[in-house]
Parts: C-alpha cells; sequence; structure tokens
C-alpha cells in the first residue's frame, strides 16, 4: 500500500519503521528538517518538509493515489484537519492521533461527521493496558482477543512455582487448567515451542487462556491473581488522568505525586476522588511518607525515562508493590530487560501496533480479517487474530492436516463464545475468530499461515 504520514516524531518513527518492514510505500510529511534528516538516514522512506494539513505539500507527498493517510503530528486538531482534507478530497482511508481527554467523550461523532477511519488516543490506550496489569498483577504483560474473552499473558518462570525442567506437554497436568504456552523468551532468544520444549527457572513464558483458566493456572502455581486495593502513580500527566478514572472506578485508592503545583490544582478539579500530591516524586522522604512500602503498585509515568526507570528500581527494593515504569526510547531496551522494572509500557509502539493492524485489515483480500495484532516476544513475534468471515483453504480441515509454515502457533479458537485450546482433530470453520502466533511477520490473511 501506498501511505502517508503526517509528523515525524516518536510514534510517526515507530509506525514507518513498522511499515516499512511490511514492504509498505511510505512517505513522511513533517515541517523540520532537522526531524526529516533522521528519517533520509535511517528509514527507507521518501521524506516531505512542509505543513501536513496543506494541499500542495500533499500532492507532492503523492496523496491522489495513497491507500492511507496517517496524521500523528503533536497536535490533535492539525491531525484532525490533515484527515479531513485528505478524505474530502481524495477519498482515502484515514488514521487520526487525538490525545486531548476534553475530546474522548466525542471520539464516535467526530470520526463519523469527519469522515475519519480511525482515532487513536496513545495514552488512552496506555492507560488501559496498566490497569489491565492492576487488575491482574501476576503478569508482566497481558493482551486480549476476542472482546476480552481471550487473554495472552507473559509472566517470569520462578523456582517457587516448581516447573523446572518440565515439557510444555506436561504442564497443563501440572497447573491443572487448559492453557497453551505461545511463546519463550530465554536470555536474548525467543521461541514459539512445540510439546518437547523444556521449561527452565527464569525464563519469560507467554501463554494463551481464558481469564478464567488465566487466573486458575497462576492460582495454582502459587501466583497472586486478585487485583490491587492502592496505586502511588509518579507524574500527573494525561496518562495518569486516564489511569487513575479507571482505578478509581475499579475501587483502587490512587495518590498521584506532582510537581507542578498548577497541573496538581488541574489533577484535583479532574479527580476529586484520588489523593493528589504536590512534590517531587523523585524525593525519597515523600515517598516514603506516602508509605512506598506498603503500597501495592506503583507506576511511574514522568517525561523522563531515566527518572521513571530509577523511581522502579528503588521501589524494587524497598517494597512488594507491583511496578509498571513507562518508557518513551528503546535505545536500552536489552538492558532494561535485565533490570526487571516489572511491567513496561511503550505507549508509541501500543499505538503503532493499533494502526498497524487497521493496515493489515485493510489489505485483506480473501476470507478473513486482521481483527487484532500485537507484537509479542520482545518484538520477535507477532500474536494476530483472524476473524473468520468465509471459506477458505484452511476451513473445516483437521489441524494436524494442514501444512502449517515453521514457527507459527495456532494458539486459540473462538466459537461462539466458547474458547477452544486447539487440538490435531480441531477444525477452524466460518465464524470463528483464530488466534495465531508467529515470527513470520506480515501476515494479512488466514491462508497466509499455510505453506505455500
Amino acid at each position: 500500500m501506498k501511505i502517508i504520514i503526517i509528523g515525524c516524531g516518536k510514534v510517526g518513527f515507530a509506525l514507518a519503521e513498522g511499515l516499512i518492514q511490511e514492504n509498505h510505500d511510505v512517505t513522511i510529511i513533517d515541517s523540520s528538517a532537522e526531524r526529516m534528516q533522521g528519517v533520509t538516514e535511517e528509514l527507507d522512506a521518501m521524506p516531505v518538509i512542509g505543513n501536513g494539513s496543506s494541499i500542495s505539500t500533499l500532492l507532492e507527498a503523492g496523496a491522489t493515489d495513497a491507500d492511507l493517510v496517517i496524521a500523528v503530528t503533536g497536535s490533535d486538531e492539525l491531525n484532525l484537519l490533515c484527515c479531513l482534507i485528505a478524505k474530502k478530497q481524495w477519498n482515502c482511508h484515514t488514521v487520526a492521533r487525538v490525545r486531548n481527554p476534553v475530546y474522548n467523550q466525542e471520539i464516535e461523532l467526530i470520526k463519523q461527521s469527519l469522515g475519519i477511519s480511525m482515532i487513536i488516543n496513545p495514552e488512552l490506550a496506555a492507560s488501559a493496558e496498566i490497569a489491565r496489569l492492576l487488575r491482574f498483577p501476576s503478569a508482566i504483560k497481558i493482551d486480549t482477543f476476542a472482546k476480552g474473552r481471550v487473554e495472552l499473558l507473559k509472566f517470569r518462570l520462578l523456582p517457587e512455582f516448581k516447573l523446572n525442567q518440565i515439557t510444555i506437554a506436561d504442564l497443563p497436568r501440572h497447573a491443572k487448567c487448559d492453557v497453551l504456552v505461545a511463546g519463550v523468551e530465554r536470555g536474548e532468544n525467543a521461541h514459539i515451542p512445540n510439546g518437547n520444549f523444556v521449561l527452565q527457572d527464569g525464563d519469560l513464558i507467554t501463554i494463551i487462556a481464558s481469564p478464567k483458566n488465566a487466573a486458575a493456572f497462576f492460582r495454582n502455581i502459587g501466583l497472586k491473581t486478585n487485583q490491587v486495593k492502592n496505586c502511588i502513580i509518579v507524574g500527573g500527566g494525561t496518562i495518569a488522568v486516564y489511569l487513575a478514572r479507571q482505578l478509581l472506578e475499579m475501587k483502587i485508592r490512587v495518590v498521584i505525586i506532582e510537581r507542578n503545583e498548577h497541573r496538581c490544582q488541574e489533577l484535583n478539579e479532574y479527580l476529586p476522588e484520588a489523593t493528589i500530591i504536590h512534590g517531587d516524586g523523585t524525593n525519597k522522604k515523600l515517598l516514603m511518607e506516602e508509605n512506598l512500602e506498603g503500597a501495592e503498585a506503583f507506576v511511574t509515568l514522568t517525561n523522563m525515562d531515566e527518572e521513571n526507570i530509577m523511581l522502579s528500581l528503588f521501589a524494587r527494593k524497598i517494597s512488594k508493590a507491583k511496578l509498571i515504569t513507562k518508557v518513551n526510547r528503546m535505545s536500552f531496551d536489552n538492558i532494561l530487560d535485565q533490570l526487571d522494572l516489572g511491567s513496561i509500557i511503550y505507549p508509541k509502539y501500543i499505538t503503532a501496533d493499533y494502526i498497524l493492524q487497521y493496515g493489515r485489515a485493510m489489505q485483506n483480500s480473501i476470507g478473513s480479517n486482521v481483527e487484532t495484532l500485537y507484537h509479542i516476544l520482545d518484538n520477535k513475534a507477532e500474536a494476530l487474530e483472524f476473524c473468520i468471515l468465509k471459506n477458505s483453504p484452511v476451513v473445516d480441515i483437521p489441524l494436524k492436516d494442514l501444512r502449517l509454515k515453521r514457527n507459527l502457533l495456532l494458539g486459540c479458537i473462538h466459537r461462539k463464545g466458547k474458547v477452544i485450546i486447539p487440538r490435531g482433530n480441531d477444525s477452524i470453520q466460518v465464524g470463528d475468530t483464530v488466534v495465531v502466533v508467529t515470527t513470520q511477520k506480515g501476515l494479512d490473511d488466514i491462508q497466509d499461515i499455510l505453506e505455500k
């Protein structure tokens, strides 16, 4: 597809990287010549310097035959204007990033009125992911499929679970419930394991299960499954506002520490039920006064990665809190994995995944649709949810008879409200949604799981 990205900040750059890897023809528009220099040096994309809401700039970028225009500048209003012009002028698909909480209640109305295909709010998406983790603190990462009926959960294998040297095939018997291991990260390597794969303490395990079976699995191996009762958040930005609202609805007590006095006054208005503390979240004395030692969750959402990392390391040392660390830059991700910072949230990659998912769905041609897409196993694999809309070469054939690509796992079938962990005699039916885990990037259609 021919795709134009307007705005080359963190999200725009990450998005361009992902789309180029999937062999799309990408053009990036940005008004900053300095930012565009990085594009020409690091990405195989055509750079256009200019204002993305200008028709002449869009024409220079090739908007007349573009399939998709994505606006992710720092201004919500500019993003909406860019998409409106592209839609009305050339009738192409459009995606806009809209971040301001003021627009949150009006998103559907804005989308329909302007004819925008998709509106993404990175802060709201990030806060929803954090809230899921605080509802189920045993997991490091949780992704959902089939409208929440299927979960993909990541956790670290510890000696107290007594699963060391157990094969994947024997795991359901030890755990006494129906789960499927979709991936294992060991050191620098990521595996999509078969039944003979042997687990080791320290592995990062990703499982697929229904929420009920996931809870039973963690309970049976001795991991806590109840949601947290209280949470300390450092940093009072937009993510903190969205997150606090969700946590308060879950009856979780919320304390937000914010160093800007004016922002504290705004937070008091937005969140009357939360406790807002004006102070420096990196002040050890303040954290101890707010009972960090007794906190069940500690979330670092400042604008500085270094602060977030340092605070999480400190909290890990003095408390048993569920840790969630926001990180914007990926430069040192290998080092971060070794620091045990709890769950690491990358807002720009959450946003990029949502938009890539939309792009896959647009490309789809035959008998299914990419409903959901997540990058997993340290970005080395993808978990995709396909909706089987009509007959295709995979329907009504026992799974054991399908010639599947290597490093690909059929993780789950969701059929009429029932979650099926598939076995060899099961088959895919029209109307199912199917979760596939694979290291093969760029699957657009369910038949892409087959060897040619």
